[in-house]
This record gives C-alpha cells, structure tokens and sequence, in this order.
C-alpha cells in the first residue's frame, strides 16, 4: 500500500505555531536554568570567601551581595521593625516574624546597616502581640550574610507607614532609612550564628536563594517536547487524510 501524504494549510500555520512557541519558551527557561546555575557557583564561591568587615571602606553593593560580613557596633534599640506572616522551615510551618534592627556601626561615623536579628513565632491568641525580645547591651561584633533586601511575601492590604515597632509584611532598607533618618548602608545583613534557637530567642536559620534550576530543566524539556509533539502529530494527521482520500 502506497503512503499517501495530505497536505492542508490550516493545520500547517497552527502547527508552525506551536513549534515556534515551544521552542521559544523552552530556550527561555534553558537560559533561565543556565543563568541560576551561575548564580549558584557564586553564591557558592561568595560563601567560602573570607568575611568582609564593615567599617571606613565604602562598599560596592554588588560587591558585598552574599558574602559573609562582620561588623562590631551596637544596635539601636528604640527602632525594631517586624517583617509579618514569615514561615520557617523545620518549625512545623509555624508562622511568626523576623525582627529588624538597625546596627551602628563602630568603626565608621554616622554609618548603620539594618540587621535581621532572627525569627519568631506568632502568639497564637494575638496576632499582633509582640514578645519582649531582649536587646544585647553596648557593643558587639556580629556576623551575617550581606542580601540586597529582605526576602518578599504577598501583601495584604495597605502597608502601615513605617515607624518604630511597626509590623509590616515588605519593606526595602531604603524605607527604613528615609523613616529614620540614619545613613544605612544599601543591603540587609541576615545575622547569623547559633543554627538553633539563640539565647535572645531569635531562630537563625535563613532559607537560602530560591534557585529551582531544576524546575526550569523540567519546563524547558516540556515545552521541546510540545514542539515535536506537534511536528509528529501533523505529520500522522497527514497521512491519515492521505489513506482517507485515496480510500
């Protein structure tokens, strides 16, 4: 039996399309996958670096985004801000808070970093009650990972205006700088130390970049995949057409 293909332009012009789009889209998350890749081999090598101390060398941004820093000053006490409705991983996905705090820093004049000292749970009965979290006394050297801004969460109505002790959901260190008035320098510094609870309360553990290289693979072999499913099924509908019309 002689194959007979029917060729119609229809199907053509919708099958290009998907083609098209398949094999744009699959590139797209290719290079998404490539460059979160990346990312991770500098977050890896950032991370192994020794830490940079914050003082009198003004720093690039770009520069300290990731890396280990330490800083000795004192914390300003009368200016905590709470990031609202912040899970935690290992705590039976309890929600609570992360505290903010700005951090003089000793060894620069009028030069503060805001901190994120740690997390805590939410009181069950009240939402918006707040522990008494204690505050260390004079001055201390800290450690931490330098991150451009805190990580962000869905808003739920109208931001509060930023002020001492305000609970808000997002925030950028540039707010807290304008609302207080001090010279911050431009990145959060996620304290860290104790991986458990610390002796100030405050749990630690920072989730780390959300990377998803491997969900990025996954959608790009997905949308390659929709690409050569259209070639193969336009091309079995043709000859099915073929064998209908010589039949």
């Amino acid at each position: 039996m002689r194959l007979r293909f029917r060729f119609s332009i229809v199907p053509f012009i919708a099958t290009v399309a998907l083609v098209v789009l398949g094999i744009v889209l699959g590139n797209w998350q290719a290079r998404r996958a490539e460059e979160k890749t990346a990312l991770q081999a500098h977050l890896l090598e950032r991370g192994s670096a020794p830490p940079l101390r914050l003082g009198h060398v003004a720093i690039d941004p770009a520069a300290v985004e990731y890396r280990r820093v330490v800083a000795t000053g004192r914390f300003v006490r009368d200016w905590p801000v709470y990031l609202d409705n912040r899970p935690l991983g290992g705590h039976e996905g309890r929600s609570g808070f992360v505290l903010l705090m700005p951090f003089k820093i000793a060894a620069a004049d009028n030069t503060y970093v805001l901190v994120a000292r740690g997390w805590f749970p939410r009181d069950p009965g009240a939402h918006d009650r707040i522990p008494a979290l204690p505050v260390p006394e004079g001055e201390q050297t800290i450690e931490g990972i330098a991150v451009p801004r805190p990580a962000r969460v869905m808003q739920l109505g109208t931001a509060p205006p930023l002020a001492p002790h305000a609970i808000v959901q997002n925030l950028e260190v540039a707010d807290v700088a304008r609302a207080s008035g001090l010279a911050m320098l431009p990145f959060l510094v996620e304290q860290t130390g104790n991986p458990a609870y610390a002796p100030d309360g405050l749990v630690r553990q920072w989730p780390a970049p959300a990377l998803d290289v491997d969900r990025h693979r996954g959608y790009a072999f997905q949308w390659y995949a929709l690409a050569a499913m259209a070639c193969v099924f336009f091309v079995m509908t043709g000859f099915r057409r073929g064998r209908q019309t010589a039949g």
